[in-house]
């Protein structure tokens, strides 16, 4: 009868896989961690974008005037001007934790939209919200060659809205 070997690993084969398994960890670690950022900020600029939107929409489509509150961080709330029916409403914590909202001007917190889409004076008389910047203050400035890619939605009179980038240039279609 003939007997043939044991198959299966060495403990030193097992150690050497972990160990090329922890330099590859390291090296990619970084990476993944910019990469997590970017995510992020982009989530936090996408759903700003959306939840104007949804107001610019929600005014169109319920033909009364609605709108966007900006809260702490990245939250925001959408309803009707009048009734302060809720529509759509977004709380900081849903996937963008680490992201920033600037609005501009700075004591701005609202956009107000028309029945026609436009965008109209706040009924409380406050300044209007022009412009959002996405970013991350932990994860360094907003630089063109930077790790961390900033984002920029602007809220025009017209009622226009775009995301873009306010780091690139005026050629790139991504510029502001």
């Amino acid at each position: 009868m003939l007997r043939h070997g044991l198959r299966g690993f060495t403990l030193i084969e097992i150690m050497i896989s972990l160990t090329v398994l922890g330099i590859l960890l390291m090296i990619a670690l970084p990476n993944f961690s910019e990469w997590l950022q970017n995510q992020q900020l982009r989530a936090a600029g996408e759903a700003t974008l959306n939840g104007l939107q949804v107001a610019r929409g929600a005014a169109i489509r319920r033909n009364v005037p609605v709108r966007f509150v900006s809260g702490p961080a990245t939250a925001w709330t959408v309803t009707e001007v009048g009734t302060g029916v809720v529509v759509q409403s977004r709380a900081h914590e849903e996937g963008s934790p680490n992201a920033v909202l600037t609005i501009t001007p700075a004591a701005a917190t609202t956009v107000t939209f028309a029945p026609l889409g436009s965008v109209v004076a706040n009924a409380d008389g406050s300044a209007t919200v022009t412009q959002f910047d996405v970013s991350n203050p932990a994860g360094g400035s907003c630089q063109p060659a930077g790790p961390m890619r900033c984002l920029r939605v602007l809220v025009s009179g017209g009622g226009s809205l775009r995301m873009c980038d306010p780091v690139v240039g005026v050629t790139d279609p991504r510029s502001c």
